[in-house]
């Protein structure tokens, strides 16, 4: 059906964490950067590498799943089968979900996301603070586990929860320093997305002419 769409073109088929790291790459906070983790934290945590310039999805197309490392060896059942994973603690849902666990309640229109519990931590609501400290401390594990493996030297945040701005990004700077202890990891930075909501489109259309480059060129 999509082939048809497409009137017979060429068609590739990408995840959305890598798309949006084709985008922010190509145009967005990781230009310039050869090798970077882009995430998506949102109802979800995805994400996507690009390592030596390049866009690395993996052999299946699923490199930079950061979502589901594991950084908390006891913690909560995930629904991928494991436990403690970034996207069970740090997603937006989760987020939510600890807050109210931990005895935060929503103002009088009854709105239960994170971005609510966000407005909640800049008045500063203690729990609600808490919960994204603790989403903070997963994420900056995740990313300092993959700057370990790979090197990267930057990590751009994404989606919804990244929209948190400094009540997301202060506690995450803060804790990657417990995490990125070795010289090499140290000067990892960690920077909001730029791209929007346009980043998944602007992504596909990235790696529809990179994989056009690299055709021309094995001819």
């Amino acid at each position: 059906r999509v082939r048809e769409a497409a009137g017979g073109l060429p068609v590739e088929l990408i995840g959305d964490g890598v798309a949006i790291t084709a985008a922010e790459h190509w145009q967005g906070a990781a230009r310039g950067h050869d090798n970077a983790l882009c995430m998506v934290v949102s109802t979800g945590v995805g994400g996507g590498l690009v390592l030596n310039g390049q866009l690395h999805a993996g052999p299946t197309g699923n490199a930079g799943h950061i979502g589901h490392i594991s950084v908390d060896l006891d913690g909560d059942p995930c629904p991928c089968g494991s436990r403690g994973c970034v996207e069970r603690i740090a997603s937006g849902p989760n987020i939510a979900r600890r807050a109210l666990e931990n005895g935060w309640r929503p103002g009088p229109d009854g709105d239960t996301s994170a971005a609510a519990v966000a407005d909640a931590a800049r008045g500063g609501d203690p729990v609600a603070v808490a919960s994204f400290q603790r989403a903070a401390q997963a994420l900056a594990a995740g990313i300092a586990a993959t700057a370990t493996l790979v090197e990267i030297d930057i990590a751009v945040i994404g989606g919804g929860v990244g929209k948190a701005g400094d009540v997301l990004f202060e506690p995450l700077r803060k804790a990657l320093g417990d995490y990125a202890t070795l010289s090499f990891v140290q000067r990892l930075t960690i920077v909001p997305a730029q791209m929007g909501t346009d980043a998944g489109l602007v992504g596909a259309a990235a790696a529809a002419l990179a994989r056009q480059a690299d055709t021309a060129a094995a001819v």
